[in-house]
């Protein structure tokens, strides 16, 4: 058998989480909630939470969606930029993250189009990761 590089870089998707926020600047957007949908890609080093199958030593992303959710649910917001940007911070607080990227989807945001959405990504210096981050 050949020997292979296991890479221990662990790439997390927290897919589709549907949240419901004041997001716009239109007066009605500003008086309704509206859907939002929402995308994390998180990369963290996880050869402890491998070599030791320990909870303890894994990225804890119940904890990051929490805090998603919270601060989605608890806030208003004008653009998408911005929201997008503060869950990014949210998400790079957690020491274990190496590299993000949010994507956040605003549904009929278009008279013709399914949605509009904005992705922002940050990485930690010296993680190199990112490059290829699929």
């Amino acid at each position: 058998m050949k020997e292979f590089h296991r890479e221990q870089v662990a790439k997390i998707h927290i897919q589709d989480l549907r949240l419901r926020t004041y997001i716009g600047i239109n007066d009605d957007e500003k008086k309704n909630q509206q859907d939002v949908v929402i995308n994390i890609r998180i990369h963290y080093h996880a050869e402890k939470a491998v070599s030791f199958n320990d909870i303890d030593e894994a990225l804890n992303y119940r904890t990051i969606t929490k805090k998603v959710i919270q601060h989605v649910e608890s806030n208003r917001f004008l653009l998408l930029e911005r929201m997008t940007d503060e869950l990014l911070s949210l998400v790079m607080e957690d020491p274990q993250v190496m590299w993000a990227d949010v994507t956040v989807d605003k549904p009929r945001a278009l008279r013709f189009s399914d949605s509009v959405s904005i992705t922002l990504s940050a990485r930690r210096d010296g993680y190199a990761g990112a490059e290829h981050p699929h």
